[in-house]
């Protein structure tokens, strides 16, 4: 079936049919038994090239649409610039350094208990439909679903351009679109989790219609998040058609962003500052919230699937780094002051994790109160320290380690505490020993791996 084409034709404005709601619809989520869920993971999207983030480009419509009548979190910050790091965090729950996922060969243990599975356990039929290879299997990623399996890649006309030149797949995020019509109707008239992992804006993947921004390599990437939004259009009207949109909590989130010289380098997995680690959060409920409602405060990835679980009414992760944001969704929907939270959000890469050595080199953020303290320290030993303060330097461009130093020394104990942290199921994480074709299949993403 031609969906390529289908995908760049809709027009995007159509109107929401689905009923309005308010926070009490939304307290009342959790005893509803009909509500199915759809997660979508938007690779490498960095939350201020979206309009509702404050962008100045029309590069997200569909998202916006999203954002304006549902919830949208402003501060939003991934556990890594590093998708295996990151998912590993945000499906556990647990920051890097107590996942334990930090390097390419380290796995997901059997002993982590993993959202599908408490879905699975609720009832849902659950599916995982991904792009990329950091998320696959055989890296424990695929525990607690019934369908965990990459699309079949078809190669797109010729009107459709990738331009990161590291890449070697083929495909794209329409290719999932069959596999999540077949689920649906295989699975529809019961209660389901559907995950859908999107990589088009990783790749840089755009086509003629979606060319809006021109052509340099920052532009291209805005014309990705274009098209991405076509995808996932469709994948919403699909939604919309077979009756499902008015009873599915719908999640848009994404691993990490991207850098585009902000600070001499591009690209993401090489460190933690702002550009890598800021990403949306937005849900959308089976029922329209008008105006839609705005988390302030500082969220995290580990907070997701904690969020997501406390609103469907299902138990709990147990022993979890992150937590529930209901209260503060209920608060925002009742236009009430927030629960106040000044507990720190992390970021962490380990800049050895593609290298066979066993010494890490860890860079951590800590984000507390508009600060940003980032350390890094080498295999050898040594370490660099930065401060930055949002509240006067926006993009956090100036080193305020000099002008602060009782804040830096605080938030410093706050990293090596961190750092400090071990694994719930142990220190020794389990490995997987990759075979060339496994290594190939990370390679084709771009990624330097031994």
């Amino acid at each position: 079936m031609a969906y390529f084409a289908a995908v760049v034709a809709i027009r995007i404005e159509d109107p929401d049919l689905r009923p309005q709601g308010s926070a009490a619809e939304i307290e009342k989520l959790s005893e509803r038994h009909d509500v199915n869920l759809l997660f979508v993971l938007i690779d490498t999207l960095r939350a201020d090239r979206l309009g509702s983030y404050g962008y100045a480009r029309d590069t997200s419509p569909v998202i916006d649409r999203l954002a304006s009548r549902g919830v949208r979190f402003a501060r939003h910050l991934a556990q890594s610039s590093w998708t295996k790091s990151s998912m590993a965090s945000l499906w556990t729950g647990l920051n890097p350094a107590r996942a334990g996922v930090t390097r390419f060969e380290h796995m997901i243990p059997p002993q982590a208990q993993m959202p599908a599975e408490i879905l699975a356990d609720a009832g849902f039929r659950t599916a995982g439909i991904f792009r990329n290879g950091w998320v696959e299997g055989y890296f424990g990623f695929d525990q607690g679903f019934e369908v965990y399996t990459r699309p079949v890649a078809r190669p797109p006309p010729p009107s459709v351009r990738r331009e990161n030149p590291t890449l070697k797949e083929v495909g794209s995020d329409e290719d999932s679109l069959p596999a999540m019509i077949e689920f649906l109707r295989s699975h529809g008239d019961e209660r389901w989790f559907l995950y859908l992992h999107f990589m088009d804006v990783h790749e840089y993947l755009y086509d003629d219609e979606s060319a809006l921004f021109g052509s340099s390599y920052s532009d291209v990437y805005d014309n990705a998040i274009r098209r991405e939004n076509y995808v996932l259009d469709q994948v919403l009207r699909h939604l919309a058609r077979e009756g499902y949109l008015e009873k599915t909590l719908v999640v848009i989130g994404s691993d990490h962003g991207e850098a585009f010289n902000e600070r001499g380098f591009e690209g993401h997995a090489r460190e933690v500052y702002r550009e890598t680690t800021e990403v949306p959060l937005i849900l959308s409920f089976p029922f329209r919230l008008e105006p839609g409602v705005v988390v302030e405060g500082r969220t995290r990835n580990v907070d997701v699937w904690p969020t997501v679980l406390d609103l469907l009414g299902l138990p709990p992760m147990a022993g979890v780094d992150g937590r529930s944001r209901r209260p503060e969704i209920l608060a925002a929907a009742r236009g009430e002051p927030a629960p106040h939270d000044a507990a720190p959000a992390y970021a962490h890469l380990d800049q050895t994790w593609g290298r066979r050595t066993p010494k890490p080199a860890p860079t951590v953020a800590v984000a507390e109160q508009g600060f940003r303290y980032v350390m890094t320290r080498n295999p050898q030993g040594r370490v660099r320290e930065e401060l930055f303060d949002a509240s006067r330097d926006a993009l956090e461009r100036s080193d305020m380690l000099a002008e602060q130093p009782e804040v830096a020394a605080r938030l410093r104990g706050l990293a090596e505490r961190y750092l400090a942290s071990t694994p719930p199921w142990g220190s020794e994480m389990p490995t997987l020993e990759l075979d060339e074709i496994q290594l190939n299949q990370l390679r084709a993403l771009g990624y330097a791996v031994p």
